[in-house]
């Protein structure tokens, strides 16, 4: 295992033991044997691999007095810096945990530090000096020169080279010494960012010491959560994306109402040889391949670093066999290959708009074998310049010194600045509630669909409105406000597997697809990782996604898309990216147990647990129609992501006490009401049944149906129940549950989920933690999977369970 010591101490051994070069060559010259760079680009690859290792060698360093809190190091990676060279500062990157250099150069690019590709002219002696006066101190002889130095042919002069003529007439060609590195050029910019991330300080210019990622909205890096691969859906979803717009697609017309990345935009994933044997990984590379075959391009380069942990040759058959995703290879430790390389890549990316990947072979050192060092990028970048003439192996040794003095001044100065020193500073940008903006964005778009938009409403409903069309299910009032939506909303689109040709699994979506054409209505693959990534990258992108996963189910297989890459854009960015995105989930259980376990799940745990996300579940017509434009306006106003799941037992459900009593339908909304009839998130809704003095039962989803039946039994028997329907999961309506509860002193949770880690814990937690001192009772699900067919109604909850239970509770 190579130490940071032994790594650092091998490095200069053999920067110093180069030698001085032959022949030396001005840094404006390319490199003498036809190769893609400059002696300028070089020596300004070298700088940002060098600021990448040393911030690798001072993440040891402050970790090792408790002042650093993050060492995974780049060091043996620091060849994709030619890949960023290679790219325009404006391309969006989505970087791995090991891209330090990457970081550094794009900082470099975005700052204007990075040489243009062609030589730049030579510079014209100030008036009144000689030749000898222009010539910079420390210049050093190239070689003498015998003919007279009017003779010299011009072109035979290194680029940039001056000739100096000695009192004795001999004329000698000088070249300049190395500019020594400028004490906050952007390279020290750059380590500066890393460092502030490295010490958790406040001022880090992504997180803002939430989070050590790579990212900064200046220079079009979004910041990403894990080394896993888990960033490569969104990357895929963001080049569709990107494409769709640069074909004509309109971003929504919220606060983030254009998109921020050009029209020819490339997007640039990079991940490690461990990420690509990772599912999530597998997942995007399908996708993009399978969108490539039929025929829908997406221009994103990935980029796969492999320190060859994998078996031999495994990480290249992998990448090889995808189809419709193009191959390119260099070796990682070669800067001026892999820029050749990288340049050939992007520049296919970006004119055929495809994808492809472009695989480095690199190592990692302080993390394996000594053999490694051997290979180390920096040593062959130096190496590159003092066998070609641009620099001496002792001035890239004193190069190194100073960057490393730079840094560690760098390193000192921010362990001054602030941490995060409050509850509120953290979770600031968490998930921001303008309550006041979403309802006036409600409102707008009621203005609109019933003023100036209200030919195109019509035209989309061919000629009758929902609201003119009698009392509607829940699917249908759905369908109704999806399409209110996307009339409002002109980047809103609606995808999923099967939601255009078949209308999803419950028919929800029908339709849609012919109102509003099939760029905004497509159908993808049947695989729920890709379609929450499409929807991350879309709403990045500035367009506002809805998405449908087919069953809760198959939601679970996908969370880490919305807890590790939607919940924390916003936290990981201090709000300067978002992902709006608004998921459907048909989900909850049927008693009669139809399709087993695979169409029954009544697991909402996980999505409770995540920080800002918002979970919403509408039980009646006359809530699912306000809470989905809420859930739409919240997504457009403050970058929400909201889930919101769609009880599939209530969906074409009709009646409520009796067959054909219709009371489980309802009219649908006209805009002119939309804004008095507004649902604001975290608002709970009552209904009151006999008296409603003696009984509170809190509920949700079907519980609601289940409970007002309870309820009806209940005031025969002279028991008056208000019964609370929840609405929102997360966040709860906490001042709705405890001023419903105190009003009766008996709380009755009817929680469909299961017993352990259900909604009724967070439901009690909430009463005990503000006091509430009345009688509580719980009825829930088992703790169970759902079995098939009439074996559900034994570990479900039911109506007669409700009943029962309230009995119990109101006897004590």
């Amino acid at each position: 295992m190579t130490t940071p010591h032994d790594l650092d101490d091998r490095l200069r051994a053999e920067l110093a033991a180069l030698g001085a070069p032959d022949q030396r060559r001005d840094l404006g010259e390319p490199l003498p044997d036809g190769g893609p760079l400059t002696g300028a680009q070089a020596l300004a690859l070298f700088d940002a691999q060098v600021t990448s290792r040393l911030l690798d060698l001072a993440g040891r360093w402050l970790s090792g007095f408790g002042e650093g809190y993050f060492t995974v190091e780049s060091a043996g990676h620091e060849g994709d810096a030619a890949v960023a060279a290679a790219l325009r500062p404006t391309d969006p990157a989505l970087l791995h945990a090991r891209s330090g250099a990457f970081y550094c150069l794009r900082a470099a690019q975005a700052a204007g530090a990075f040489p243009a590709t062609s030589p730049q002219p030579e510079p014209e002696p100030e008036p009144g000096r000689s030749s000898s006066e222009s010539a910079p101190p420390g210049a050093v002889s190239h070689q003498d020169l015998d003919a007279d130095p009017g003779e010299t042919e011009a072109a035979s002069l290194p680029v940039g080279a001056g000739i100096v003529v000695d009192a004795d007439g001999d004329a000698t060609v000088v070249v300049p010494d190395l500019p020594q590195p400028a004490p906050d050029d952007a390279y020290a910019a750059a380590a500066r960012d890393v460092l502030r991330g490295i010490v958790a300080s406040a001022e880090e210019p992504a997180a803002g010491g939430r989070a050590k990622v790579f990212g900064r909205a200046d220079l079009a890096v979004v910041p990403t959560t894990s080394t896993a691969g888990s960033h490569l859906p969104r990357a895929v979803g963001l080049g569709l994306a990107l494409e769709r717009l640069r074909r004509g697609a309109r971003p929504t017309d919220g606060e983030a109402d254009a998109t921020p990345w050009p029209a020819d935009a490339v997007v640039v994933c990079s991940f490690d040889d461990a990420a690509a044997d990772h599912a999530t990984a597998t997942a995007a590379l399908n996708t993009t391949g399978w969108y490539d075959h039929t025929g829908l391009r997406i221009p994103v380069l990935f980029l796969c670093a492999d320190s060859g942990a994998s078996a031999e040759g495994w990480v290249a058959a992998t990448l090889r066999s995808r189809p419709g995703i193009r191959y390119f290879a260099a070796d990682g430790t070669d800067v001026a290959a892999t820029y050749r390389v990288a340049a050939e890549a992007a520049e296919w990316v970006r004119r055929q708009r495809r994808p492809a990947v472009l695989h480095l072979s690199t190592v990692r050192l302080m993390e394996q074998g000594d053999d490694d060092a051997a290979r180390d990028p920096l040593l062959a970048t130096a190496r590159l310049l003092v066998t070609s003439g641009y620099a001496g192996g002792e001035e890239l040794l004193a190069r190194y010194d100073e960057r490393g003095w730079q840094l560690r001044r760098v390193a000192e100065e921010v362990l001054d600045e602030p941490k995060l020193a409050s509850p509120v500073e953290i979770v600031r940008e968490l998930a921001p509630r303008r309550p006041v903006r979403v309802s006036r964005a409600v409102a707008e778009a009621a203005a609109h669909a019933a003023g100036p938009g209200a030919g195109a409403r019509a035209e989309a409903f061919g000629g009758k409105p929902p609201e003119l069309t009698g009392p509607l299910t829940l699917a249908q009032s759905i369908n109704a406000a999806l399409a209110d939506g996307m009339l409002d909303h002109p980047g809103t689109a609606v995808f999923g597997h099967e939601v255009a040709a078949r209308g999803g699994v419950y028919g929800v979506t029908e339709g849609l697809r012919d109102r509003f054409g099939a760029a905004r209505v497509f159908d993808t693959l049947p695989d729920e990782t890709s379609i929450l990534g499409l929807g991350l990258g879309a709403g990045l992108a500035g367009l506002l996604p809805v998405p449908e996963i087919r069953h809760l189910t198959l939601l679970h297989g996908a969370e880490d898309q919305l807890r590790g890459e939607a919940a924390t854009m916003r936290f990981l960015s201090r709000g300067a990216f978002r992902n709006p995105m608004v998921v459907r989930v048909p989900g909850l259980a049927s008693p009669d147990g139809l399709g087993g376990h695979d169409r029954n799940d009544d697991s909402l745990g996980a999505l409770r647990d995540v920080p800002g996300l918002v979970v919403a579940v509408p039980a009646r017509p006359d809530d699912a129609a306000p809470m989905l434009r809420t859930c739409l306006a919240a997504a457009r106003v403050d970058g929400s992501v909201c889930v919101f799941v769609e009880p599939i037992a209530l969906y074409h459900v009709r009646d409520l006490y009796t067959d054909g009593d219709d009371e489980w339908t309802a009219e649908y909304a006209e805009p002119g009401t939309w804004a008095d009839r507004h649902v604001p998130i975290g608002r709970a809704r009552v209904y009151g049944v006999g008296s409603a003095e003696d009984l509170t039962i809190i509920t949700f989803g079907n519980g609601v149906r289940m409970s007002l039946r309870a309820a009806a039994t209940l005031a025969g028997e002279g028991v008056g129940s208000r019964v609370v329907d929840l609405r929102w999961l997360a966040p709860l309506p906490v001042a709705d549950i405890i001023r419903e509860a105190s009003a009766t002193g008996r709380v009755l949770v009817v929680d469909e989920t299961r017993r352990t880690g259900g909604v009724g814990e967070g439901v009690l937690s909430a009463l005990v933690d503000t006091g509430y001192v009345g009688a509580a009772r719980r009825v829930a699900a088992l703790d169970s999977f759902v079995p098939l067919g009439p074996a559900a109604r034994q570990v479900l909850v039911s109506a007669e369970a409700i009943t029962q239970g309230a009995r119990t509770l109101l006897a004590r």
